[in-house]
């Protein structure tokens, strides 16, 4: 497991690396102020002040060690230009869903960013594992719980 690769887009990387450095730095000094604060108020044992901003402090501290792993296990895939026809980590599709002529983007992206109600599908989901190195034009097949799927890829960019 040690050696286990998280692919991940720039802009996803990059979302991982400016939180982290936000949580390092102006969080965790927020967050000691706080603390401080709270001593200075006398008896801990019933300060709801300081015992919120422990917890705080330990989900901060959490967060980084997950954001830490993550990007030391990073791989930053980077998309193709000259296969921008191709679908591949990184890649904007419009797709045709053929049961109900509905229209849809998604923008295919490694597991640890996927965000479906953002329009981001992890490229290890069903739908984005088929779409992986197919080209506008073709019709795929998805199986779904409610049955099997399927679009016409109408756009990569």
């Amino acid at each position: 497991m040690d050696n286990e690769k998280i692919l991940l887009t720039e802009e996803g990387y990059k979302k991982l690396t400016d939180e982290l450095e936000y949580r390092k730095t102006k969080l965790r000094y927020e967050i000691s102020e706080r603390i401080k604060g709270a001593m200075r108020e006398g008896d801990l044992s019933e300060n709801a002040e300081y015992h919120e901003s422990k917890e705080e402090q330990n989900k901060n501290e959490s967060r980084i060690i997950v954001l830490e792993y993550k990007i030391k296990h990073a791989e930053v895939v980077k998309h193709n230009k000259e296969n921008k026809d191709i679908i591949q980590l990184g890649s904007k599709v419009k797709l045709k869903d053929l049961e109900f002529d509905e229209i849809l983007e998604y923008y295919i992206v490694g597991a640890t960013e996927a965000d479906p109600m953002v329009g981001k599908i992890s490229n290890l989901s069903p739908l984005g594992a088929e779409l992986l190195g197919k080209k506008k034009g073709i019709k795929i097949s998805v199986s779904s719980p409610d049955g099997v799927i399927k679009y016409e890829i109408l756009e990569v960019s």
